[in-house]
């Protein structure tokens, strides 16, 4: 198997290492074209490395630290009875599409299936976070405008 040259953008390297520094993130993948970068901040801990996945498969990520959410907010959506939903990736959440405007839910408020809850921005996208389910929303566990990881609980859905 022959490998392609892959020519790194300074821009985008500067792009990334921002988004790591300002998500106070430890690690960062991109992938676009077949091309696969990972940028990571040195870290008091050990680290696993999974073996190299094959090409077609869907990039994984591991969920977050336990200490991205407090211990409160964990027992609040474990005592749950309803649908955790989950970040499907780093990026500021925020509640409506713009600080002046109303957020697209609140507590209390029935939704259905694929509405929009919030937005997530990564890398300067506005990213539109549908409903999976139709319920009500019971809790609300993000703040508006800070950092969320990859599989941290946002909200749950009853």
């Amino acid at each position: 198997m022959t490998m392609a040259k892959f020519d790194i953008s300074e821009d985008l390297l500067e792009k990334l290492a921002k988004v790591l520094k300002e998500a106070d993130l430890t690690e960062i993948e991109y992938e676009a074209d077949g091309a696969h970068i990972r940028m990571s901040k040195a870290v008091e801990q050990v680290m696993v490395q999974q073996a190299p996945m094959q090409m077609a498969a869907a990039p994984t990520m591991a969920p977050p630290p336990a200490s991205t959410s407090s211990a409160s907010e964990l027992t609040n959506v474990a005592a749950s009875n309803g649908h955790t939903v989950t970040s499907p990736m780093v990026g500021t959440a925020y509640k409506g599409p713009e600080p002046s405007k109303p957020a697209f839910v609140k507590v209390g408020d029935a939704v259905k299936e694929g509405q929009t809850l919030l937005i997530i921005e990564a890398m300067k996208v506005m990213n539109p976070l549908p409903s999976p389910v139709s319920g009500t929303v019971s809790e609300i566990i993000f703040k508006d405008g800070g950092p969320v990881e990859f599989g941290q609980p946002l909200l749950v859905i009853e």
